[in-house]
């Protein structure tokens, strides 16, 4: 793909407030933007935006997938965020995996690349 100088991605949750909390919380800070009463952003990297926005029918059926260089780090870091620690499962010999979800259901996957 050419020409895509920017990525979204965008969990669909039926109520932001309770949103809000846990992927601040994820993120570690509030959001960078508040577009409107219904949608927030973080800048999680570079020009990657993750997104929440309320979309009552489609709530808790998104993937949101982060990579991160040391999943049991970043995993102890977000306990001490009050985000419960998911199980940690081999993904083939590529590296590790743990997925917990957000408030609604949405999954929210790290990933730790090993090959």
């Amino acid at each position: 793909m050419t020409g895509i100088d920017v990525l979204f991605t965008a969990p669909p949750v039926a109520d932001l407030t309770p949103a809000v909390d846990w992927y601040s919380r994820l993120g570690g800070r509030s959001p960078d933007v508040v577009v409107h009463d219904d949608e927030v952003m973080w800048r999680v990297v570079g020009p990657a935006w993750l997104y929440v926005l309320v979309d009552i029918d489609r709530a808790g059926h998104g993937l949101v997938t982060l990579g991160v260089a040391d999943l049991a780090t970043t995993i102890a870091e977000l306990a001490t965020r009050r985000l419960a620690e998911a199980p940690v499962a081999a993904v083939g010999t590529a590296g590790r995996r743990s997925i917990s979800a957000d408030p609604v259901g949405n999954a929210v996957t790290l990933v730790e690349a090993t090959a």
